[in-house]
């Protein structure tokens, strides 16, 4: 039986292609895309997934949802993947519209039909941590959280601090992590280094000569010149793909560890920062103090740490062929 999963994203370069493995991985039912403000502004992020799923020829409805952070005002990342998210290559607009629904109510009744689904967010937190809010009982119906967001053990990629989802939405992060959700954190890190699609991968890639190969790099094109800019790495960084290859098949991540998480929002210097209590000094009498009791009643997380380069490559190329 394939597993069911629901797909939070704020459709992008990146977030498009992890749309794709899910699409078509025949281990997968994708029951729903949600949308939200993120990358490009949540009307942009809709079209692009609805173009996504038509390129791959899916039946799988798409949800729009909210169109700012919980307290803060959108900040995009158009400068790293394109105004239009898919490096302004002037892709057409589906011929299929999103659904009526709103995205929020789509995540509510999506996991309470279906107890054990897999939800795997690629965005921003917002959505999630609305519907968190109206119906707080669903964390216990989904068997697997996974969340592309944070940087547990190194410097992020739009402050020092922080990664981009938790830091455009720190407190919806917050509120994530602390919902009793089943979290797999597969932070910003995992994509760089020997993770990135260098040019034998690519051309690799462009060598299967069909559409949906051509346009995995094609939609990468200026992500990649941002990528090179901000750290000097060449290639094609996918910090979505790995989190969405790792959802589809958990042995990919080849270090994991259970600890508290904490999402800092208070910090204009720290904001969005992942703080993993990886050495559980919170479970040390001598520190309650320092944390007055309080991380005792919060939600731990099981952080990825090590990711198999190789495997998540050939997931990637599996789903293109």
């Amino acid at each position: 039986m394939p597993q069911t999963f629901l797909i939070d994203t704020d459709t992008a370069s990146d977030d498009a292609v992890a749309l794709i493995m899910a699409l078509r991985s025949p281990a997968v039912r994708v029951i729903a895309i949600t949308t939200v403000a993120g990358n490009v502004p949540v009307e942009q992020s809709t079209r692009n997934a609805l173009y996504t799923v038509e390129l791959c020829g899916a039946d799988v409805p798409v949800y729009m949802g909210a169109d700012k952070p919980l307290l803060r005002a959108n900040e995009n990342a158009t400068w790293f993947h394109g105004r239009d998210g898919l490096g302004d290559h002037n892709y057409p607009a589906s011929k299929r519209p999103a659904e009526s629904q709103h995205a929020v109510e789509a995540i509510i009744d999506a996991i309470e039909a279906n107890p054990g689904i897999v939800l795997v967010t690629l965005a921003p937190l917002t959505n999630v941590a609305l519907a968190l809010a109206k119906k707080p009982e669903i964390a216990s119906k989904v068997s697997r959280c996974v969340v592309m967001g944070g940087a547990p053990c190194c410097e992020g990629n739009v402050t020092p601090a922080a990664e981009y989802n938790f830091w455009v939405d720190p407190e919806a992060a917050r509120i994530v992590v602390n919902s009793g959700l089943p979290v797999e954190l597969i932070g910003w890190q995992l994509s760089r280094g020997e993770a990135v699609l260098n040019e034998r991968d690519i051309a690799h890639i462009l060598g299967f000569d069909n559409p949906i190969a051509k346009f995995v790099i094609e939609c990468n094109s200026r992500a990649r010149d941002a990528y090179k800019t901000q750290t000097g790495e060449d290639g094609i960084s996918l910090p979505d793909p790995v989190a969405m290859a790792v959802a589809l098949d958990p042995s990919l991540g080849t270090e994991w560890s259970e600890h508290y998480l904490e999402v800092e929002t208070q910090s204009e210097l720290t904001r969005g920062m992942s703080v993993v209590d990886r050495l559980n000094v919170a479970d040390d009498e001598r520190n309650r103090s320092v944390w007055g009791g309080v991380i005792q009643k919060k939600n731990k997380a099981k952080v990825c740490w090590a990711l198999n380069n190789s495997g998540w490559k050939e997931s990637l190329i599996r789903s293109l062929r």
